[in-house]
């Protein structure tokens, strides 16, 4: 069983390193990207996957994706975009909350990334004065 499993990783290691090696221009950072399981790996990466234009590979152990680009032809915020967009939350964009909610029960992970940049923005807003009144204060029209 071991055996089996060592051969199917080789394999998907080396049609992922094919795969990487059709993209012109390639450019790879990392980037995290929330998931549970399995079932997020396939969904992440299908959808940030364009062929002969992006590769993402997600790690679940380590909550992070290694993205492959063509910088001529995409961005990582683009590749983002399309990961938040099917459900998972990234260091750059938050999943709507209904696609997030369309997730397998299994998939539904803990929302931290939501939860810090509404943090951040309560905390902006902290900073402000209440308004003192405008110049349209009292007149009526």
């Amino acid at each position: 069983m071991k055996r089996l499993s060592y051969i199917i990783t080789t394999c998907l290691v080396l049609l992922s390193t094919l795969s990487i090696a059709q993209i012109k221009n390639a450019k790879t950072e990392t980037a995290k990207v929330n998931g549970n399981c399995g079932m997020c790996k396939r969904t992440i990466e299908k959808a940030g996957n364009m062929k002969n234009e992006a590769q993402v590979v997600w790690d679940a152990d380590n909550q992070r994706a290694s993205i492959t680009y063509n910088a001529e032809k995409t961005t990582i915020d683009t590749v983002l975009k399309r990961i938040a967009q099917v459900g998972y939350d990234n260091e750059k964009y938050l999943a709507p909350d209904e696609a997030y909610a369309n997730l397998h029960d299994c998939c539904q992970y803990e929302r931290k990334l939501k939860q810090s940049k509404t943090d951040t923005k309560s905390d902006e807003h902290s900073q402000h004065k209440p308004n003192q009144g405008s110049s349209h204060q009292g007149k009526h029209h």
